[in-house]
Parts: C-alpha cells; structure tokens; sequence
C-alpha cells in the first residue's frame, strides 16, 4: 500500500540497535524522510550525532555508554510523551539498558537491524573494524566487547537479505499495526 497521507495516533519511539556499520543510521533516515514527507511530528537521534551534543565528553566504557543511552531514552520518552514519533540509533549493545529504556518509554518499538559481523566490516566506511582488529581500539562492539542480540525485538530488518526500502517498509507497517499510525489512502 502506499498511501498518500498518514495520521500519527501517538507518540512513539523506534529504537534501531545493530552492530557498528549494520545500516541503523540508513535505514533511521530513511524512515525519518518518509515520515516527513507525510507531515508528521519526527525527531531523529543519531548516535553519533547525540554523541557530538548531548554526550559529548563520555567515553565508550560500559559505564559511559550505558549514560548515553540512558540520556538518548530520557530524550525519546520526553518526545513521545509529547506525541511525536522519535526515532533513537544507536548500537546500545547491552541489552540490560535497552530493556530499561523500553521500560521507561510507553510505546516502545526494537527494530533489530541484523547484519552479519562480516557484512558490517565490509562496510566500515570509517576503518574503525579494523583499527579494533589491529588493537588500536578496545572495547569496539562485535570486536572486543559484547553486542547482546535482542530477543524479542518488534521488526528485525536482516540488510542482506532485504532492501533499505523494504526494511522501512516493514517497519513503517508495524508502526501501523501497532496503533500508532494510521496509513490512507486518498482517492483520487
């Protein structure tokens, strides 16, 4: 269905998780710019992005990234609460903190983006894989420190097997049958 106009029901946030280089950041966008496109009330984090401005000074213990997640969620719940649809990426690889944000947040969606190890070091525009692989980096999630996959997640958009645009798609359809959304479709 493509429908020609959407009417948001309540706020939301879509929480993408996957390793470094998985597609998060992509497939985030894409969904913001759709979302946009039908006039409705979006904000996007970015880890990197919150990293820059709201976290900037935290490092990448466990420690100091379970705070920024822990700032991304406050951050997600205000704009839900609110009724917009936030959309949060970022690795947040312990699945502890994410089950505390998903408990703090009301209407909560994981969207899992499983890529493999591999495929995700193929992309590393940043060379940051294998930095990590060379020592130069400790504590490089899906190198030397954990990614704890989540087990029930809402959507799990698996980017080699699926296109960008039907990863965005499925998600945007579960967003709707969730309650969230409504999709119509204006005849013409």
């Amino acid at each position: 269905m493509d429908p020609s106009q959407a009417h948001l029901l309540k706020g939301v946030t879509v929480w993408f998780t996957g390793l470094p280089s998985s597609g998060k950041s992509t497939l985030a966008r894409m969904l913001e710019r759709k979302l946009r496109k039908w006039n409705l009330k979006v904000e996007l984090l970015d880890g990197d992005v919150v990293r820059t401005h709201l976290s900037k000074g935290l490092g990448f213990s466990k420690e100091d990234r379970d705070i920024n997640i822990r700032r991304i969620g406050f951050v997600c719940h205000l704009l839900t609460r609110n009724g917009i649809i936030a959309i949060a990426s970022a690795i947040s690889p312990y699945r502890k903190i994410r089950d505390e944000v998903r408990q703090r947040i009301e209407n909560f969606i994981e969207v899992y983006v499983k890529t493999p190890l591999e495929e995700c070091e193929k992309r590393d525009v940043k060379g940051l894989y294998k930095k990590a692989r060379a020592g130069e980096i400790q504590g490089f999630t899906g190198v030397n420190d954990p990614y704890e996959e989540p087990l029930h997640p809402e959507v799990t958009c698996n980017t080699v097997s699926e296109t960008a645009e039907n990863c965005v798609e499925k998600i945007i359809q579960r967003i709707e049958k969730l309650g969230y959304l409504q999709l119509v479709k204006v005849k013409s």
